[in-house]
């Protein structure tokens, strides 16, 4: 499928399906579900075959009823509202707008969020996302095959702040901390405790402390919440960008500097980028007069 145009008009949709997304969420706390749709839509992406990844593919039947996304039928389903009132967007940027927004209202960072992002019918074949089972060869086989690292594991594994398990949907049952609406550091915190915690902990949680390459990281989150969300922010973003090139913003209308400006307050982090783009685009103008 063609890639979304992303003029002035599109933005403005991605900024009202912002509004939208947070008063679903906080309403219905249902912030961990919309996090772990975001990531198993992007978690399938394989960099060698460049197949898999953030493209919406998760809404069919053939992708959504694999083992590892049971249950996600139900933030699928809650999101469709929402496409309906914006259908401009496409699925794949809904659903990553949805796991940003899901981090954002629950405490966590600000994740810079660029949209444009296509749609796609083809699903990936079942077993590349990771089984909580497994040890940390086999995570390390999931998330190298997605182009992340060691540090991006870690990371993202903090996500578990957010949600329980349901044993209907992975076979397992409990919250990881005692706050799970809460995004915070929590999760590497309670890591460090022990099973004497009584809060869950799944073979793949186990291991963060027991590789060696792993567990500086999980020792520096639990004590620096600060360094936790610098890094949440950025690994969430490869996550959700895996196998997508933003696009460029459409040129030759009047809403190029408007564009620009929807773009900057989408993430702090591209406010001087944004500056740059309408300054320069002030300057050809005047150049033109």
């Amino acid at each position: 499928m063609a890639p979304p145009v992303i003029d002035g008009e599109y933005l403005k949709e991605i900024e009202r399906a912002r509004r939208d997304l947070r008063a679903l969420i906080s309403s219905k706390n249902c912030a961990p579900i919309m996090l772990r749709l975001a990531w198993h839509d992007a978690g399938t992406y394989d960099k060698t075959t460049k197949t898999g990844g953030p493209n919406g593919s998760i809404r069919f039947e053939e992708e959504y009823s694999h083992g590892s996304n049971a249950g996600l039928k139900i933030a699928i389903d809650l999101l469709e509202p929402i496409k309906t009132k914006h259908p401009k967007i496409t699925y794949a940027d809904l659903y990553q707008l949805a796991g940003v927004v899901a981090v954002e209202v629950t405490g966590g960072p600000t994740i810079n969020f660029v949209p444009g992002r296509r749609d796609s019918s083809i699903c990936p074949n079942e077993g590349r996302l990771p089984d909580a089972k497994k040890g940390s060869q086999h995570l390390r086989d999931v998330f190298y095959r997605m182009g992340l690292t060691d540090k991006d594991i870690v990371a993202l594994s903090g996500g578990h702040t957010l949600g329980r398990a349901h044993p209907e949907r992975s076979g397992f049952e409990g919250a990881w901390t005692n706050e799970p609406l809460k995004f915070d550091n929590s999760y590497f915190v309670e890591l460090l405790k022990g099973e004497s915690a009584g809060l869950l902990k799944l073979p793949t949680d186990k291991v963060l402390v027991e590789d060696p390459a792993f567990r500086p990281y999980v020792e520096l989150y639990a004590k620096d919440e600060e360094a936790f969300f610098k890094d949440y922010a950025e690994s969430h973003k490869k996550l959700s960008e895996l196998g997508f090139t933003p696009p460029s913003i459409a040129k030759g209308t009047k809403s190029e500097v408007k564009t620009s400006t929807v773009l900057a307050q989408s993430a702090v982090g591209v406010a001087v980028a944004a500056a740059v783009v309408i300054l320069s685009y002030v300057y050809e103008i005047s150049r033109k007069k």
